[in-house]
């Protein structure tokens, strides 16, 4: 399976476990993991979720083979497919969920841990979010709370041009918690998580609860204008040309789009 679940010490652990493709999600991947936030939701005895990828990479992103042969319908049936509603399990799970980042978190491997409550990178970690490059927008989000974060200019680095950022760099914009070695940082986030079980559940969740509400109808909004656009621009011309490329093995040629 490559998504592997466990409870240990109230801590369920959600693990991207597809090395060989650079844990790359496909459209059954995100349906597991949403299932798992689900379970993890109405399991009392949970305390918190621990989301981790393999050693040297997170997630490189979409399987864009996978992601190709089934997109995201537009409408009502996009917000129905698979990654909506690991979008929306993620956004809405009112325990706390830790992420423990090593190697490549590419496109959703990045947007996902905005809606995280505690994020540790490893010191190889390198983030990229490069929707426009695949002739996309951003998502989950994302074009909302990365402004809020780093401000809108290098947002515009992020989102626009698709420039990649250390893990240094995604402690100081607010992405992170801290960095920590390679070979330490799943422990370490574990160990964190695991601290939930001497709290109160109760007031946890509705801590967290406050925490987000200022912005909850803002980035719900947010989540679905992205992602009807995101369904349109999977069907247009530049992404045809951009995953055409990606499959050739060459770069895309954009000149002769307006």
């Amino acid at each position: 399976m490559n998504i592997r679940t466990g409870i240990v010490n109230g801590v369920a652990t959600i693990e991207i476990a597809r090395p060989e493709k650079k844990n790359a999600l496909t459209i059954a991947m995100y349906q597991a993991m949403a299932d798992a936030l689900n379970a993890a939701r109405e399991d009392a005895g949970v305390r918190a979720v621990l989301i981790a990828g393999q050693p040297g990479v997170f997630t490189s992103g979409n399987d864009i083979e996978d992601f190709m042969s089934r997109p995201p319908g537009q409408g009502s049936e996009g917000l129905d497919s698979p990654v909506f509603r690991f979008m929306q399990a993620l956004f809405e799970f009112d325990k706390p969920v830790v992420a423990a980042v090593t190697g490549a978190a590419i496109g959703i491997g990045t947007t996902m841990l905005l809606h995280c409550d505690l994020v540790y990178v490893a010191d190889d970690a390198r983030l990229a979010m490069p929707f426009v490059s695949l002739g996309l927008v951003p998502e989950f989000a994302s074009s909302l709370l990365v402004p809020q974060l780093m401000g809108h200019r290098r947002a515009a680095e992020k989102l626009l041009l698709g420039d990649p950022f250390t893990a240094e760099q995604a402690v100081e914009c607010g992405i992170a918690n801290a960095v920590l070695p390679a070979g330490e940082v799943v422990n370490h986030a574990r160990r964190i998580a695991e601290r939930f079980n001497a709290l109160p559940p109760g007031a946890v969740r509705e801590a967290k609860q406050l925490l987000r509400a200022p912005q909850r109808e803002q980035i719900m909004s947010t989540i679905r204008t992205e992602g009807a656009l995101f369904a349109k621009r999977l069907r247009s011309p530049e992404a045809m040309e951009a995953f055409q490329a990606f499959f050739q093995k060459r770069k895309p040629d954009f000149s002769k789009f307006k």
